[in-house]
């Protein structure tokens, strides 16, 4: 907790994280435009006691960094298994866990996308766990995770909701975040 504390202290940043500690939640997470974004979200849960497992693609669990990523709560996801739902997969991880904090990047990339992918809704909706929203603003050098989103029921518009609450916030790389 503290080494995290102090290096993030030391590049400048600040954390604003005034959610509960929920046992169970997904942190939906954005800008994600820089690999940097997972550095600084690792380093932000961990300053404030706590841990969050993510989701990241499978060719990133080769060795050795498989090892590492797994033992901080990485979830590969693979790419060209269609035949088994990764929201089903997440949303019983969920029901059979006690405790089960999950940051997702709802753009699902680096490179500039206004097509956000809404697992993490039915996700947070089916598994009936907390959305919370989390920002990364490189502008300011804030780490902002401040609220708690209820799913509508309506995902278009949940999703029209969420960007809309992202639009503030700056990426590392603002040309590759689009919230419109």
């Amino acid at each position: 907790m503290g080494l995290s504390k102090w290096l993030l202290r030391m590049a400048g940043w600040t954390v604003e994280y005034t959610v509960p500690d929920y046992p169970k939640c997904i942190i939906c997470v954005a800008p994600h435009t820089s690999n940097w974004d997972f550095i600084l979200g690792e380093l932000t849960i961990r300053s404030i006691g706590r841990k969050a497992g993510f989701l990241m693609k499978e060719s990133w669990f080769r060795w050795p960094l498989g090892v590492i990523f797994r033992a901080i709560g990485g979830i590969p996801v693979p790419r060209k298994n269609k035949k088994q739902s990764l929201t089903e997969t997440i949303v019983k991880k969920f029901r059979e866990s006690t405790r089960l904090v999950l940051a997702i990047t709802p753009e699902g990339t680096r490179k500039a996308t206004a097509k956000w992918h809404s697992g993490f809704i039915y996700i947070a909706r089916d598994a009936g766990v907390p959305l919370v929203l989390g920002a990364i603003d490189y502008k300011y050098k804030r780490i902002v995770v401040d609220r708690c989103y209820t799913p509508t029921g309506d995902i278009e518009q949940d999703m029209r909701n969420i960007k809309e609450y992202y639009s503030q916030f700056h990426g590392r790389y603002p040309d590759k975040f689009i919230t419109d």
